[in-house]
């Protein structure tokens, strides 16, 4: 049996999380039971790929778009909020499209849009100039590739939006896996220049495994958008639009999305902006009778979030400015000014100065909410990144060992899954070394029943259930209590081996 068999098999209870059903309410028995079949269905937020244990993410660059509309808390509470990420292959045009947007709802105007144009020929890339506005740094300039996770806002009439560019480079996998792990909804970006589409897809190609840690980061809805129709090779071709959607259904099948209900695809141009904002044009794409992009995006349906929850707030950057500010996605609860909080793993009693949400000062920020915090009571050298602000009355469990059930995938050179494994953890934000302590069971990806003999190792495609080992204290949640907080990827030599949830946590070593 190969490995999308396995995947296809592979189901948790779906009644454990919510998350991976965007509507709970709307959806029917059987499409839960298909939309989780990959209820590995996980996060892990991360950034750099370390080699000890602890090692600091990289920077998030924040693209701030131009102060002509100082947005009222009031108004801003108003529209509900959604964090997309742009994933897919190296040069699909990610950061091109995610620039089109920003300049498409009036985020940047026409003299920026000018001088990147010139910027950009000057260095004898004259389609990179709308990537410009999304890749800041010069590295990424020159080199033509997003290497952080760039963010941007933008709003249309009824929705805000946080836009998360990740890098499609197989370098930058781990910064893909932050991105996608602070999301809501994935925009899949897919070239449809010949030769392009197939480069991607094929094995070892990035479409193929950001679709698959996507779904294992929990990112419920994905809308597969497939670019460059404009090209001269494509040219708006009805063929090349149906052969790549004919292709990709199966996959995305296979990775655990239910294609009908979480799954959407349109044709764009994100150089020149087709199919955007307006539906294109009948004279130059007469087939297509659907959505355009921003309909698409304006018509999905916000995931369940719960604002009374525990707080939870996992760290992916720090910095000083008039105390201690953090950085983070508020995954359950809520924060205000003057609330009293804890800092873990360290158990460092802290208060909120202040919130802030897209540049804005604000008194209460939700689930969902993409923050920045002004802590007093600690200091900025106190902090690394995967450490979680959580309430004081429900803090976070804190501990060096867990039990996680795991879908191996694919294991270097076809070693072999025991007892001594070593991997980088990445969950939420965190990012560790790890060593499987002991194998406990395995599971019979028919039934889903644990199998009677014991194991000793594992192959690929196997499910298993194992006792997991870190170095440092981490902060984690039973899969079954914070989806968001327990699921997992299992990564080594850059490549991800295993993804996984976590099923129990070790009260000898939590503390």
């Amino acid at each position: 049996m190969d490995i999308e068999d396995e995947i296809r098999s592979l189901q948790l209870d779906s009644s454990e999380d919510n998350n991976g059903v965007v509507n709970p309410e709307a959806a029917k028995p059987e499409q839960i039971e298909e939309s989780d079949k990959m209820d590995v269905d996980l996060n892990s937020e991360s950034h750099k790929e370390p080699q000890p244990a602890h090692v600091e993410p990289p920077k998030v660059k924040e693209i701030s778009a131009p102060d002509n509309e100082e947005s009222e808390e009031v108004e801003g509470d108003m529209k509900r909020h959604l964090n997309v990420v742009f994933i897919g292959h190296v040069d699909a045009g990610k950061s091109t499209t995610g620039g089109q947007i920003l300049f498409l709802s009036g985020q940047v105007d026409d003299r920026t849009i000018q001088k990147y144009e010139k910027e950009a020929k000057d260095k004898s890339r004259e389609s990179w100039y709308m990537a410009y506005i999304m890749d800041t740094n010069e590295e990424e300039r020159v080199k033509g590739k997003t290497v952080e996770v760039g963010r941007a806002h933008f709003e249309t009439e009824t929705t805000r939006f946080t836009i998360l560019d990740a890098p499609g480079h197989k370098s930058y996998v781990p910064n893909m896996i932050s991105g996608a792990s602070q999301a809501d909804i994935g925009v899949l970006v897919i070239s449809a220049r010949k030769g392009e589409f197939e480069t991607g897809y094929e094995r070892g190609g990035q479409t193929r495994e950001h679709v698959q840690l996507a779904k294992t980061l929990g990112v419920s809805k994905l809308l597969v958008v497939v670019n460059k129709m404009d090209d001269p090779t494509v040219n708006w071709s009805k063929e090349r639009y149906d052969e790549i959607e004919s292709k990709m259904i199966p996959f995305l099948r296979a990775s655990g999305y239910n294609v009908k209900k979480d799954v959407q695809f349109l044709p764009i141009s994100g150089l020149v902006g087709l199919n955007m904002k307006t539906r294109v044009d009948k004279s130059l794409c007469s087939w297509w009778n659907g959505p355009c992009l921003f309909e698409v995006l304006d018509s999905i349906e916000v995931p369940f979030r719960d604002p009374k929850g525990p707080f939870r707030l996992p760290i992916i950057d720090k910095f000083k400015d008039m105390g201690t500010v953090v950085m983070g996605k508020v995954e359950s609860g809520s924060v205000r000014e003057g609330d009293s909080l804890l800092v873990m793993p360290n158990k460092a009693q802290v208060k909120v100065f202040a919130v802030y949400c897209d540049e804005n000062k604000v008194k209460i920020a939700g689930p969902g909410e993409n923050v920045r915090v002004r802590l007093s009571g600690i200091e900025e050298e106190d902090i690394i990144s995967g450490f979680v602000l959580s309430s004081v009355a429900k803090p976070i469990p804190a501990v060096y060992e867990f039990v996680a059930q795991l879908q191996i995938l694919e294991l270097l050179d076809n070693a072999i899954f025991t007892a001594g494994y070593k991997a980088v953890l990445h969950i939420h934000s965190i990012v560790e070394e790890c060593e499987i302590i002991e194998l406990l069971q395995q599971i019979d990806p028919k039934t889903k029943k644990p199998m009677k003999k014991k194991v000793l190792f594992v192959k690929n495609g196997a499910v298993v259930v194992c006792r997991i080992q870190v170095n440092s204290m981490i902060c984690i949640e039973r899969f079954s209590d914070f989806p968001q907080l327990g699921r997992f990827t299992l990564r080594t030599e850059g490549k991800t081996v295993a993804m996984g949830k976590v099923t129990d946590l070790n009260s000898a070593s939590s503390s």
